[in-house]
């Protein structure tokens, strides 16, 4: 029974405001972006303030519904993965998990540091060359979620690839949203 504590503390530590793990699909993201919503509305936050951070939810959420590999334990298959607000005096921070084939991480991690190799108008003028230039993957995306995700926050992008096990790593990303309305 520790745990629960122990868990406890270290949300508060963290300063975690919500926090799902499990299964996600398309009904599981509607119902934490409402509970995220609630919390935004009742915490007062400035209206900007409050699109952005539910901006990169939504791109967070659809990253991980969309592009979260299945890990397949024996004969179950899971799209188990985490998500994570944290609040704190200057930020937001929105924070995600979940399993990535070990073959699709040199190229994630390849798209992700040239974003973060970019200005804000580096930033934009690649939002307009993937609308205008890509096609949409298989798993539905053109790529657009991160780039989004960087130009919303302000932020450089923080990612990490642990390994899971022999084939899968498990993709971290963290985004952090400022408190003050950069607008």
């Amino acid at each position: 029974m520790d745990f629960i504590y122990n868990l406890h503390r270290t949300m508060l530590s963290q300063n975690l405001i919500l926090v799902y793990q499990g299964d996600f699909t398309q009904e599981t993201t509607k119902s934490i972006l409402a509970m995220a919503e609630r919390n935004l509305d009742s915490s007062g936050e400035e209206s900007s303030i409050k699109r952005k951070v539910f901006n990169v939810m939504v791109e967070a959420l659809q990253n991980i519904v969309k592009h979260s590999d299945e890990l397949i334990d024996g004969q179950m298959r899971s799209h188990a993965a985490i998500f994570l607000i944290g609040k704190e005096a200057n930020r937001y921070s929105i924070m995600t998990g979940n399993p990535i084939r070990k073959s699709n991480v040199e190229k994630l991690n390849q798209a992700l540091t040239h974003i973060n190799s970019l200005d804000k108008d580096g930033l934009k003028e690649l939002y307009k060359n993937i609308i205008k230039n890509t096609t949409i993957s298989e798993k539905g995306g053109a790529g657009l979620g991160f780039v989004d995700m960087a130009r919303k926050s302000g932020e450089k992008l923080e990612f990490a690839f642990p390994e899971m096990n022999s084939e899968y790593c498990f993709f971290c990303l963290k985004v952090n949203v400022p408190r003050e309305s950069g607008e």
